[in-house]
């Protein structure tokens, strides 16, 4: 086997291991700070510090044991390589249907986000966290190849009613599925004659490519597959997610046109 993978098996193989050299990492500590940082035996702790101690990752002063240059190295790395497998455990069964070609940002900006699925019991999931997003967010924008029927009837309700902010950049065929329908067609109109929300039409020669929903402190995706069906909500708090959602909210906003009633009429 490879020494660097038989090192790296050797640090996977015990969570002590993994917990001693990242508090060493951070500080001097003694074994008793050890013991009760780690749970870990005195007996185990001293079987780690040795073989810590036999790779010079480790010295030890009269203050107690701290990690050398080079155990600070693969402390930074065994903690680096735990993120992005536990980002990748988090996306493994949506990375999919992420919108990679769009979504220029870190996944690992992704990691302590929050997917919603469905389920058999609860089919309409990611439709419910949507719908709660934007029930109770003071301002919201959207970027969307989409506004169904549900969501309209939310934003309608909280800008109307409550006098909560809205912005929203739609695909052209969102709109007029919208159209189509004349109950629909009147709270759009409704919305595009309110102070409080302003939509504005995307007409390029491809729908947008994604759905994203903005609040303060949330940018939530709707993950949907080639053909059209809602397979997940992924909500994210991350300051660089929100960064660039709004970002491709302003793009998409500066290229679109304002809806206006007459396109309604």
């Amino acid at each position: 086997m490879d020494p660097a993978l038989e090192e790296i098996e050797f640090l996977a193989l015990s969570a002590n291991r993994v917990a001693v050299l990242d508090a060493l990492r951070e500080g001097t500590h003694s074994r008793r700070d050890l013991e009760e940082i780690t749970g870990a035996s005195q007996p185990t702790l001293g079987r780690i510090l040795r073989d810590f101690d036999e790779r010079n990752w480790i010295t030890r002063s009269d203050e107690g044991y701290e990690a050398t240059a080079t155990g600070q190295l693969v402390a930074t790395g065994m903690t680096d390589l735990t993120e992005i497998v536990t980002t990748e455990l988090k996306l493994r069964d949506v990375v999919r249907w992420l919108p990679t070609d769009e979504l220029d940002v870190d996944l690992l900006a992704l990691r302590d986000a929050t997917i919603t699925v469905p389920t058999q019991t609860r089919p309409s999931a990611p439709v419910r966290r949507t719908t709660d997003l934007l029930r109770t967010a003071d301002e919201v924008r959207i970027v969307s190849y989409a506004f169904n029927e549900r969501s309209l009837e939310i934003v309608h309700r909280r800008t109307l009613e409550d006098g909560r902010a809205f912005e929203g950049v739609f695909s052209a065929a969102a709109i007029e599925a919208l159209a189509d329908d004349d109950l629909l067609r009147g709270r759009l109109r409704e919305l595009v004659d309110s102070e409080r929300a302003e939509i504005r039409v995307h007409d390029g020669p491809d729908p947008i490519p994604l759905a994203v929903t903005i609040t303060e402190d949330v940018a939530q995706l709707l993950l949907r597959d080639d053909d059209g069906v809602l397979q997940a909500a992924l909500d994210a708090e991350d300051p660089r997610v929100l960064s660039w959602a709004r970002e491709v909210h302003e793009r998409y906003w500066a290229d679109g046109r304002p809806l206006e009633a007459s396109d309604l009429e």
